[in-house]
């Protein structure tokens, strides 16, 4: 049967109806499909965005903790600096040289022998001992005692008369003084000097250094000047700076005046000492 007039009408109104939903639909979907697309794309840049921010701001952060570990590195060095100076200070200053004086007098010993006595002190922990040559001079006998209260058989290993230097050897192993560098001595600095003075062993006396490069008996500019108290006994002793190290071997004095000592500087000794090794022992000792 056809369709009657009205009835196309409505079929074809109902298909364009149809068709425009679809069309609107799609339409619809599509913008939904581009802004999700567009959010999509945001959303990814924010994050991209975000991890660089972030990594950067990581970047800054480990560069910061490099820089305050540094920093604290530093400011440790400079504490460890400033305790050294406080201690150096007190030392210099006379308040406390008793932790370098209980360091230093275990390494010094008392000679005697059959003519007098003297001062020594160890060199290497070998047992190696240096001395004025005077205070072995014309000696058939002769014997060392430590800070300890040990007795030792010593051996004349060799000698330098013109330096006034002898070397020793007593048997066993001990604890040694290390010499500085004379030539940074400084006038004024403050020196203790570790002797035997008149049979008083184990003695110490406080000073300064007045001058450097003095001449001694033997011509040479060589000597240190000190206000230390030095007497006889004394001879052969180290005299110490604020460091624990030996700038010279106490030698003499000059009779008559005040507070005027004489130390043959530790350059010298060094020198001394190991031609004197080199020529017996064959070897040197400092």
């Amino acid at each position: 049967m056809p369709l009657k007039k009205h009835h196309k009408i409505i079929i074809g109104s109902f298909s364009s109806v149809v068709l425009i939903f679809m069309i609107v639909s799609g339409i619809l979907l599509n913008g939904i499909i581009v802004k999700q697309t567009i959010n999509h794309n945001t959303v990814t840049q924010k994050i991209n965005e975000l991890q660089i921010d972030t990594q950067t701001k990581l970047n800054e952060l480990t560069i910061n903790l490099i820089e305050t570990k540094e920093e604290l590195n530093s400011l440790d060095s400079e504490f460890g600096s400033i305790n050294q100076e406080f201690d150096l200070l007190k030392a210099s200053a006379g308040e406390d040289f008793s932790g370098i004086i209980e360091d230093v007098i275990k390494s010094v010993v008392t000679i005697r022998t059959d003519v007098g006595q003297g001062t020594g002190f160890i060199i290497s922990r070998e047992g190696y001992v240096i001395t004025n040559y005077h205070v072995m001079q014309n000696a058939k006998s002769a014997g060392i005692f430590t800070y300890e209260g040990e007795t030792h058989a010593v051996q004349l290993i060799g000698k330098n008369e013109n330096m006034d230097i002898a070397l020793l050897k007593i048997d066993g192993e001990f604890e040694k003084l290390n010499l500085a560098d004379s030539d940074d001595i400084q006038i004024g600095e403050k020196v203790i000097a570790v002797g035997n003075p008149l049979g008083l062993q184990f003695s110490v006396s406080e000073g300064i250094v007045s001058a450097v490069h003095r001449p001694g008996p033997n011509g040479l500019e060589a000597y240190i000047q000190t206000d230390a108290a030095l007497n006889p006994g004394n001879s052969g002793g180290p005299l110490i700076n604020k460091q624990g190290k030996v700038i010279g071997i106490n030698n003499f004095k000059i009779g008559g005046g005040e507070s005027l000592g004489f130390a043959l500087e530790s350059n010298y000794i060094e020198d001394t000492v190991n031609e004197i090794a080199e020529g017996v022992l064959n070897q040197s000792l400092i």
